[in-house]
């Protein structure tokens, strides 16, 4: 028998005007857009990352929900965001006890992305 092994997760975030929402993830975040249906449903792409946004019109759904991305050379990423204001305040590039070192931002619509990058090998 076979033994069922997990690969990867997708994201489905709140979004509260998909046109807008891909509009900033491509300008700012530096993602492509994959598919877009206005009012309905959204898919934006970076590297092997995808992100997926359903429509939402209830801001405070957004404003509580949050992904992890798993990324290299975050040193890099962290660089290339900061310049663009959409460091979280309280979430700048920092060494965290569970090892990892990581920032995050925020979306137009209030969704927070942490992005990370593994600094302890099992």
């Amino acid at each position: 028998m076979s033994i069922p092994t997990l690969n990867s997760v997708v994201p489905v975030l709140a979004s509260l005007d998909i046109s807008k929402t891909i509009q900033f993830y491509c300008s700012v975040f530096g993602f492509a857009k994959i598919y877009e249906e206005p009012a309905v449903y959204g898919i934006v792409q970076r590297d092997a990352v995808q992100i997926h946004f359903w429509a939402c019109s209830e801001k405070h759904i957004a404003e509580n929900t949050a992904c992890r991305v798993n990324v290299k050379e975050i040193d890099a990423l962290y660089a290339e965001f900061q310049p663009k204001g959409v460091i979280h305040p309280n979430a700048p590039l920092q060494e965290k006890p569970w090892g990892t070192l990581e920032f995050g931002v925020l979306d137009e619509d209030g969704n927070l992305i942490t992005f990370f990058e593994e600094t302890q090998q099992d």
